[in-house]
């Protein structure tokens, strides 16, 4: 059974290359291997087969054993605060940590996360998917009806589309097409570009507000425990030491008392010992989640910074526009093309080339961007500015940026 669930989950670690790309590395962990980790750690939870009960309880006779266990599991079981002390369980005097005779005064952990375990991560799985789920929607797949038949554009070779393989190979003519089909359509649809960009970012931002609303749920799940969880396995330096950090919130041997009427009908109270056999495999979880969720943030923090940065250099030099094109577009751009571009667009058309860019071929791409400057200059000099362009004059100038050991100058916006 657990071998099964776990092959149906592998497609799921799967990337595949023939999807366009509509989202950064960081926004997959979330919704690709956050959520397969999540739904393994069900199945794990749940393989009851391998790990025996969830609970088995010993209690003195007079009552069933099926019956206090199931009313200590339903209930929940409880430690006592004092009874964790490790000199005492050196010496022998306490048989596990947290368990020992009860008195009015003690105080007392209650543990009943064990009964939910599987429906929480079930339901953070659920949740870690939907900013992925909402940006699937709103993308509307624009990107894949763009780049469509565009994977293979590199092979074109003939006047006529062709069939290899059973790929679909464009004709030069055909290439052509699409990309004056791509131009037009960023060109007049500049708007539903940006909306596009904006609904990204947003999708980015709340992936590390959710990581940080999840650690939170979880530390409250965990009585408050969770914050502390790795520091105190990073602490526990001694692993032979009887009081591990985590016993106190995933205590293998647990109290439960049980309170039944007697035949004459005073009350009788029954103390059991329950052995919380899934808790072993319970404190492996949180501790792997507690340093998952760590480098989750501080990798969503990063994106989120990063973007921000994008968003104040992409108009302010010339060099980030080069390296960030060139990350994933070979050859060398026109830096005057790359002017124009960027200056013609908003930060949002500017996101949204730069995932064109991901999921297109490096010579494809840039003969785009070569269109989409022609386009934007043609549309940034006046009718009266048209013969001095012909014959070669200069376009009206603002500031400069630095290239390549050269200073070029910034095209201005048509006012």
């Amino acid at each position: 059974m657990l071998a099964g669930a776990l092959t149906q989950l592998t497609p799921r670690l799967r990337f595949t290359y023939t999807k366009p790309v509509i989202e950064n590395l960081v926004f997959k962990l979330h919704y690709k291997l956050t959520v397969t980790m999540l739904l393994a750690f069900v199945i794990l939870v749940c393989a009851r087969e391998y790990f025996g009960d969830h609970i088995r309880c010993l209690s003195d006779q007079g009552v069933p054993d099926h019956v206090i266990q199931t009313y200590c599991f339903f209930m929940a079981t409880f430690t006592i605060v004092r009874h964790y002390n490790e000199s005492l369980l050196q010496a022998g005097f306490l048989p596990h940590p947290g368990v020992g005779p009860l008195s009015d005064s003690d105080e007392t952990l209650h543990h009943t996360y064990y009964q939910w375990v599987p429906f929480v991560l079930f339901l953070q799985s659920i949740a870690f998917y939907m900013p992925h789920y909402i940006w699937k929607k709103k993308e509307g797949g624009r990107i894949r009806a763009l780049v469509d038949g565009l994977q293979y554009a590199s092979l074109a070779i003939k006047n006529e589309d062709m069939k290899v393989n059973g790929v679909d190979v464009p004709s030069k003519e055909t290439i052509n097409k699409r990309l004056d089909l791509i131009r037009r359509d960023i060109i007049l649809r500049l708007k539903i570009t940006r909306t596009w960009s904006v609904w990204l970012v947003a999708m980015e931002i709340t992936n590390l507000l959710h990581v940080m609303f999840q650690i939170w749920i979880i530390n409250k799940f965990l009585n408050g425990h969770f914050i502390s969880l790795g520091p105190s396995v990073l602490n526990y330096g001694d692993w032979d030491q009887i009081a591990d950090p985590l016993e106190t919130v995933f205590p293998k041997v647990t109290k439960c008392i049980f309170h039944k009427y007697g035949p004459s009908g005073s009350i009788q109270q029954h103390d059991a010992l329950c052995v919380m056999a899934l808790n072993i495999i319970h404190e492996k979880i949180y501790t792997v989640l507690w340093f998952w969720l760590l480098f989750l943030f501080i990798a969503s923090l990063l994106a989120v910074i990063w973007r921000v940065a994008s968003y104040f250099l992409y108009r302010r030099s010339l060099r980030f526009n080069q390296v960030m094109f060139k990350r994933v577009s070979s050859g060398k751009f026109d830096p005057y093309n790359v002017i124009r571009v960027v200056n013609g667009c908003e930060f949002g058309d500017w996101l949204f080339l730069y995932y064109l860019a991901k999921n297109m071929h490096g010579m494809i791409f840039q003969e785009l961007f070569d269109q989409l400057s022609s386009e934007l200059k043609k549309r940034e000099i006046p009718d009266s500015d048209a013969g001095n362009e012909k014959q070669g004059a200069e376009p009206v100038l603002i500031g400069k940026v630095d290239y390549d050991d050269e200073t070029l100058p910034l095209n201005k916006k048509s006012s």
